[in-house]
């Protein structure tokens, strides 16, 4: 293994160097292709197992009845790296070769963000009741579930007491390509925008009772 194939990438660099269905998440790279059976899934993960043994790098593999999902990321820094774009283009490259198709409903992921007045008080609670893990080093999540199944847990600092707000909310991880047409549903839906002030990073909205929801991207805040 020479030591580029490791080399971080920015979440720019990671999504344009992947090809389509692949997906930048957070800290992630992330596919979902439909197989239309068990059967064919199969075939599929095992083309995919062998050419993660042949690049010494794997993927977490979800493989349901017609679809199979795939979460890349370099785990010893949960960083996206060369390493993952380069095994996410082959995992395509095969499945191109089987002629499926990716899902229907776009790849994405939720988090949840604590708001906090004192982050180092509440930290170690949220880690020993959840019995998550730390993050290495990681700009944007600070706890993980070592089995990868839950979703992760991020705090966000307060600077005062926020009465009548809820302080638990979801962040949920969309491609950046589909996230207006969630954001025109969510709102037709009876949902209210509550801050776009960080787009096209990430956009607030909240329900009819005012629980919060923001809708995030790999990319940067305007300047």
């Amino acid at each position: 293994m020479t030591g580029s194939d490791r080399t971080p990438l920015t979440r720019r660099q990671a999504s344009d160097a992947v090809v389509d269905p692949w997906r930048v998440l957070a800290y992630t790279l992330q596919a979902a292709y439909r197989t239309g059976s068990m059967v064919r899934g199969g075939e599929f993960v095992n083309r995919i197992i062998d050419a993660a043994e042949d690049a010494g790098h794997h993927p977490d593999i979800d493989l349901r009845y017609n679809s199979v999902h795939l979460v890349l990321m370099t785990h010893s820094t949960h960083q996206i790296t060369e390493e993952d774009v380069a095994l996410a283009n082959r995992i395509a490259a095969i499945a191109d070769d089987m002629d499926l198709e990716k899902t229907p409903t776009p790849v994405s992921r939720f988090d949840l963000a604590i708001d906090a007045l004192d982050i180092d008080a509440i930290r170690p609670f949220w880690k020993a009741v959840l019995g998550y893990s730390d993050v290495p080093a990681d700009e944007i999540i600070d706890l993980v579930d070592p089995a990868g199944r839950l979703p992760s847990v991020w705090f966000q600092q307060m600077d005062s007491p926020r009465p009548g707000r809820n302080r638990i909310h979801i962040d949920l991880r969309m491609p950046h390509d589909e996230l207006q047409e969630r954001l025109r549903s969510a709102l037709a839906a009876g949902g209210r925008l509550l801050s776009d002030d960080f787009a096209p990073e990430w956009w607030t909205l909240a329900d009819a009772e005012g629980n919060e929801i923001c809708l995030c991207t790999w990319q940067p805040r305007a300047a």
